[in-house]
């Protein structure tokens, strides 16, 4: 399979975005390009990368996250190729709003499967399309920052970006 790689400044690092020019088949971050690729192995086997830009709807879409408009993600078309039961926890993800979270156990009933918690956790950590696919909504069931591909201190960031932005939108 062959892809595109586009970087991306953001306040939290440089993002890698892989795409087949319109549609997110990755996201992750420039200090995490080795995960990045051990997951793309795991989803398509081989594949082949070569430098180009993601759709400009795409870029215009994260650029508008960014400045405070939290819900231009989820107008983005992705495309993952995990087991079924990963691309059903990825969705559920989907629906997370932004500025809120939730945990693995209460994500796990949301998807009918509610001793699944850790299989749930499992396929959070294997998301390919980090911030699109908003792993980093799922915390603890302690409320704790639980892991995240890009490091606690980014989940830290994207959930106070997400939830400051929706208390402005409330507020307007």
């Amino acid at each position: 399979m062959r892809l595109l790689l586009d970087r991306m400044a953001s306040p939290i690092g440089t993002i890698l975005l892989v795409s087949d020019g319109a549609t997110l088949h990755a996201l992750d971050f420039q200090d995490y390009e080795a995960r990045m690729h051990r997951l793309l192995r795991r989803q398509y086997g081989t594949y082949a990368l070569t430098d180009g830009r993601v759709a400009d709807g795409v870029r215009r879409r994260l650029e508008a996250y960014f400045e405070g408009d939290i819900i231009a993600l989820d107008a983005i078309p992705v495309r993952t190729c995990g087991s079924a039961f990963q691309r059903l926890v990825w969705a559920a993800l989907r629906d997370i709003p932004a500025g809120t979270t939730t945990t693995y156990g209460r994500l796990a009933a949301t998807i009918g499967m509610p001793t699944a918690s850790r299989a749930v956790g499992l396929a959070n950590g294997a998301n390919p399309v980090a911030i699109v696919v908003p792993c980093h909504r799922v915390i603890g069931a302690d409320a704790s920052l639980t892991g995240y591909g890009g490091g606690l201190p980014r989940k830290a960031w994207l959930l106070r970006h997400e939830a400051g932005a929706a208390a402005a939108m409330r507020a307007a």
